[in-house]
């Protein structure tokens, strides 16, 4: 069952309809028509868990345990080797129970033996199946998915969450390797990235609502049931930025949930986002135009932000953290 629902997601995704919105259009910049720099000494180069990336851009957990699955698996790969950028998989709670599903997983290793990767389980796994899962991998580390929503729409879904804190806090006292605490598309609350700080976390994927929408896809495998009114449920990816501004200097955000242009990734750091992600609008490219397709969006993400850098008159990346910006809309509403 749990491999059929692997390619149901992928199928589901594609039939989706539901666009939210992360507000970033609410955020507004003005450019510097004065500009200071070659355009060419400029960077978008960035640091990730201590290796220097042509992009600060994660290709964020998506699939794989099919063999649908496994080809996907290697063509993001191949995206994360020849762009220089980083990426997470897909829940690799199914290595535990099908064993020919490994090599789903095992491709990306193999195809970007250099790469950033980062491994995936459920907040509920054990501290041995984070070993295991991680060591498949050979990855430089694990993301933690909570996704108590989507759990509870899936027919077989979980339903107890009792355990969760406590097995939280004994994965971050028993494992020894960078972990991203992230949600799956309703977002991470301050107060939920708050709890997890005080335990001992430091890295948090926002997952804002405005992009994947999982709770549609569910929906759509649901036939006895209609749980579409949680289309909607979630905190907009703007405003977890907003919130996050006067967090820690050891905690790391990386910002992901309906980022799907350059203005986006642009807006996102003047927020103060550390790092980007994106999976949805790869997987559109990737699967209706091709490996061609979904290389040309990035290089062409990363060639416009390096354009909109320009605009506002900054060199790096992180200097778009001390750009100006006014908040307008539903998001000054709600902040």
């Amino acid at each position: 069952m749990r491999k059929q629902r692997k390619t149901e997601h992928i199928e589901n995704y594609l039939k989706s309809t539901y666009e939210g919105d992360p507000l970033f259009s609410d955020i507004y910049i003005e450019p510097v028509a004065l500009s200071s720099y070659d355009f060419d000494e400029m960077t978008t180069r960035k640091e990730f868990f201590g290796k220097e990336l042509n992009f600060p851009l994660l290709i964020n957990a998506m699939t794989g345990g099919s063999d649908e699955t496994e080809d996907i698996n290697d063509d993001l790969a191949r995206l994360c080797h020849h762009l220089n950028i980083s990426m997470a998989t897909g829940s690799q709670k199914i290595i535990f129970e099908e064993e020919d599903v490994k090599q789903s997983f095992l491709t990306v290793r193999e195809t970007a033996p250099q790469a950033i990767i980062f491994g995936n389980l459920s907040a509920r796994e054990s501290v041995e199946e984070f070993k295991e899962a991680k060591e498949l991998l050979q990855a430089q580390g694990m993301q933690i998915h909570l996704n108590t929503v989507q759990e509870l729409i899936m027919k077989e879904g979980d339903r107890n969450f009792s355990k969760t804190r406590e097995n939280l806090e004994n994965l971050r006292k028993e494992l020894d390797f960078p972990l991203i605490v992230k949600e799956v598309g309703f977002g991470l609350s301050k107060k939920d990235i708050q709890e997890l700080y005080e335990m001992g976390y430091r890295n948090f994927d926002i997952s804002g609502h405005g992009g994947t929408n999982f709770a549609e896809i569910e929906n759509t495998r649901r036939v006895d049931s209609d749980f579409s009114n949680f289309i909607h449920w979630g905190i907009p990816t703007a405003k977890i930025l907003l919130d996050m501004k006067d967090r820690p200097e050891d905690m790391t955000i990386i910002c992901s949930g309906g980022v799907r242009s350059a203005e986006d990734i642009v807006k996102a750091f003047i927020l103060g986002a550390d790092f980007v992600a994106i999976s949805g609008e790869i997987l559109k490219y990737l699967l209706y135009g091709g490996y061609a397709a979904a290389y040309n969006y990035i290089e062409s993400l990363m060639l416009q932000t390096k354009m909109l850098m320009h605009s506002l008159n900054v060199k790096s990346i992180d200097e778009l953290k001390t750009i100006d910006y006014k908040i307008t809309g539903r998001l000054k509403e709600i902040s």
